[in-house]
């Protein structure tokens, strides 16, 4: 079986569109940034709220200064703007606990780098080519730096969320469903071979690539993702007091830390309540459960008599075309994704309801797996048959293994730049404070 009996597409983009698109995505992360940090203090931004985080600062220094390396000294051949500040920056020679104790650059001083760095990398961008060499093939280079500043402005929102004091952010909440609501509650994936990955997408990171067939078989998959409604009977039935739904690490986990709801939440006069960014509310049942760890979402699971989907099962329900027998780039086929396929962008801060978004539905019916929440597999992060570290291997390779658990979909922290069908996340399996849900799948 080769990849061309199921083939992915993509659209081609002329060199000039693609410059175009590199300016907006680079232009749409800038003002994302901005107003992550611009709404809070000085003392806000060099504070750091939570030692799983790092401060703000570190993190739009580290902005600029990734632009920088990639762009202006790996692409365009020139000296370092500030070499004593190079380390400070290096997300893996300082762990986040530690970054607080480094001689950071101030918060004007970091603003004016950053902005220095971007009006150069303009200027490049303007008159180079974007073909030659591979890191410069279709923009890519520009591409990798804005989903990389994208992905810190989800740890930024995330920071964000573990901050207290006052509400800083604002956003509209996301509108109810449109249409009807889901005619079932599982949706069946046939089995069978389909393409996984992507050999084709411009801006796909290396964890993504190559494209390869993959056999998986007949499976039922969630319709929407696990809601708050559905996650409290779980709790109510003392889901998080029985041993023989966790898995060991897990039990261990939620034991040694008291852990007996989602994070965030708390119960006040009989009610569940959470803290979402500032505001304390009552917790909607009709949403994607959200800031629950692996073992939590595995525990639910095994107590639904279910189990997680395994990456592969996530990306064919996703992806697969059985009309056609090809892999679409996004669950509602190839068009990049807009306000009616998905909660992406930070458009709101929150998750629509369970059922939402009719229009990004895949072929198969499967509804919200792209946007809301990132939903916890049950697979490894490893790497695909094949892979290639590009360009460099901190990206993906040093992760690779059973230490980490690979998330799907993207959540409405995510901008679309950094979200695809073929998009890979992983992270701990403890972690929590991250925008994660998980849906379950269970065999024929």
């Amino acid at each position: 079986m080769t990849t061309e009996t199921h083939p992915e597409t993509h659209p081609e983009i002329h060199p000039e569109l693609l410059r175009e698109r590199a300016v907006a995505a680079l232009t749409a992360a800038r003002a994302r940034t901005a107003g992550l940090t611009d709404v809070v203090s000085d003392q806000d931004l060099t504070a750091q709220h939570s030692p799983l985080m790092s401060p703000l600062v570190w993190d739009l220094a580290h902005i600029g200064n990734q632009e920088e390396l990639w762009l202006l000294r790996r692409v365009a051949g020139r000296e370092s703007m500030r070499p004593e500040i190079n380390s400070l920056y290096d997300a893996f020679e300082h762990p986040r606990a530690e970054r607080p104790k480094l001689p950071l650059l101030g918060p004007e001083a970091t603003r004016r780098y950053t902005a220095e760095v971007r009006g150069r990398v303009f200027d490049l961008l303007e008159r180079t080519p974007l073909e030659g060499t591979a890191l410069l093939d279709r923009g890519f280079a520009f591409g990798m730096i804005a989903q990389h500043e994208q992905q810190h402005d989800e740890t930024m929102l995330i920071t964000h969320q573990l901050r207290a004091g006052a509400p800083v952010l604002t956003a509209p909440d996301p509108e109810p469903p449109q249409g009807p609501p889901p005619p079932a509650a599982e949706v069946l994936v046939p089995g069978g071979p389909f393409t996984m990955g992507t050999s084709t997408e411009p801006w796909a990171l290396d964890n993504e690539r190559p494209a390869h067939v993959r056999e998986v078989a007949p499976f039922w998959i969630d319709t929407v993702p696990v809601t708050n409604a559905a996650y409290q009977a779980f709790m109510a039935d003392g889901g998080y007091g029985e041993r023989r739904w966790w898995a060991a690490e897990g039990w261990e986990q939620i034991r040694a830390h008291g852990i007996e709801a989602p994070l965030f939440w708390f119960r006040e006069g009989g009610a569940w309540l959470r803290r979402r960014f500032g505001v304390t509310e009552p917790v909607p049942v009709e949403e994607p459960v959200l800031h629950v760890s692996w073992y939590e979402a595995d525990a639910y699971a095994r107590w639904a008599g279910r189990r997680l989907p395994t990456e592969a099962e996530w990306e064919k329900a996703a992806r697969h075309d059985p009309a056609t027998g090809r892999s679409r780039r996004y669950p509602w086929g190839d068009a990049d994704p807009g306000p009616a396929h998905a909660n992406l962008g930070q458009r709101h801060l929150r998750p629509a309801r369970a059922g939402g978004y009719p229009a990004g539905a895949s072929a198969l019916g499967v509804r919200q797996l792209i946007g809301d929440v990132w939903e916890w597999t049950a697979s490894d992060f490893l790497p695909y048959p094949g892979f290639r570290a590009f360009p460099y291997r901190e990206y993906s390779e040093v992760f690779f293994g059973p230490e980490h658990k690979v998330l799907r979909g993207g959540s409405f922290a995510v901008d679309p730049v950094a979200c695809r069908g073929t998009f890979r996340n992983w992270d701990l399996p403890v972690r929590r404070q991250i925008f994660s849900g998980f849906r379950t799948a269970r065999d024929l």
